[in-house]
């Protein structure tokens, strides 16, 4: 796409999105975000345009520009730095919230580290939807292990007065993050009182995540409703009780969510899984024992985790149950494919 044509759009997502910002109805009329999404296919060109319109005095136009930067870099990973580093500098001295809000939000998208501070400083904002972008955009920017920075700002933000910035903040620490600890947890417990059900439901699904043994009544509660929500079936996976089993009699076993807490419930299922990564292990072992090969699990992941590697320059790292789904359940084609993955890459 060509410098013009990028202009262009641009120009029309300004006016579409001052017709917004003017009126208040952001529901009811197009913000300009599909065109945005057109230009951002530009790349680099996109994001030359985007940091030249930040200085504008129009704010509309900072804003339009925040949001460019953002969509391109959910698009091109190798824009993200220049993107990062472009909102970074605008927010040391930007004081509309409108365009707090765009910053927050495009920020997500660069997922760079360095946007942290940004945010945590944006999270003061009094305006809720501030404030929301940056519990949405946090999760995306931590490194792994998180920062600790960055957990507390979505603990904080778990308290928050807007249940929706509650709600993505109770999802971004339990669910996005592997961020544990007491301080995590307690900020989770103390989700799952919380008066909106779609957070509680969160609060719970994290806690299950890292295996706390306070969210197994909890699911129980949850399972032995009317209505079942998804985010149950998948803290019961992750509690991995048989006790939870004769609650999940009933329920499609076709579902994804319901197989798979199923699957981990069932302790003669979690032994043929973990009978076949044995297999799987020996297997590469065999075909090649100059490779270094492990089998392990994480707290905050469900199965198993193959590594693979040579001490050097060779290494490859799969999840068990979808390598041995790509090889029909044989263990022995799995490590070819694994083996082959490796010493291709």
């Amino acid at each position: 796409m060509e410098s013009h044509e990028v202009a262009e759009l641009f120009d029309q997502a300004v006016e579409q999105l001052r017709r917004v910002v003017e009126s208040g109805a952001s529901d009811d009329l197009d913000d300009g975000a599909g065109l945005l999404r057109q230009a951002a296919s530009a790349g680099a060109v996109a994001v030359g345009l985007a940091v030249g319109k930040l200085s504008d005095p129009d704010r509309v136009v900072r804003a339009a520009a925040c949001d460019l930067l953002g969509v391109t870099s959910s698009l091109h990973e190798e824009v993200r730095e220049d993107a990062a580093t472009a909102l970074i500098l605008l927010a040391a001295n930007e004081a509309d919230p409108e365009v707090h809000w765009s910053i927050a939000r495009a920020l997500g998208g660069t997922c760079d580290a360095r946007a942290l501070p940004t945010l945590i400083t944006l999270a003061g904002s009094p305006d809720s939807d501030v404030r929301f972008h940056v519990a949405v955009s946090v999760p995306a920017v931590l490194d792994d292990p998180p920062a600790e920075a960055g957990e507390a700002v979505l603990i904080d933000l778990c308290t928050d007065s807007d249940p929706n910035v509650r709600e993505w903040a109770t999802f971004g620490l339990g669910w996005v993050s592997s961020a544990d600890g007491e301080a995590v947890r307690q900020a989770l417990w103390d989700r799952v009182h919380d008066a909106e059900p779609a957070v509680r439901e969160e609060g719970v699904r994290g806690l299950a995540r890292r295996r706390d043994r306070r969210a197994h009544p909890l699911v129980r509660g949850l399972l032995a409703q009317d209505e079942v929500h998804r985010f149950t079936f998948q803290a019961a996976a992750y509690l991995a009780d048989p006790t939870l089993l004769p609650l999940l009699d009933g329920f499609d076993p076709n579902a994804d969510a319901v197989a798979e807490a199923l699957r981990e419930c069932d302790p003669l299922l979690r032994a043929e899984r973990d009978e076949s990564a044995w297999l799987l292990l020996n297997a590469v072992h065999r075909r090649r024992p100059d490779l270094e090969v492990t089998v392990f699990g994480e707290r905050c992941d469900l199965g198993l985790y193959l590594e693979v590697t040579d001490g050097a320059d060779l290494s490859g790292h799969c999840w068990v149950d979808g390598l041995l789904r790509r090889a029909g359940g044989d263990p022995e084609r799995a490590a070819d494919l694994v083996i082959a993955e490796v010493t291709s890459a």
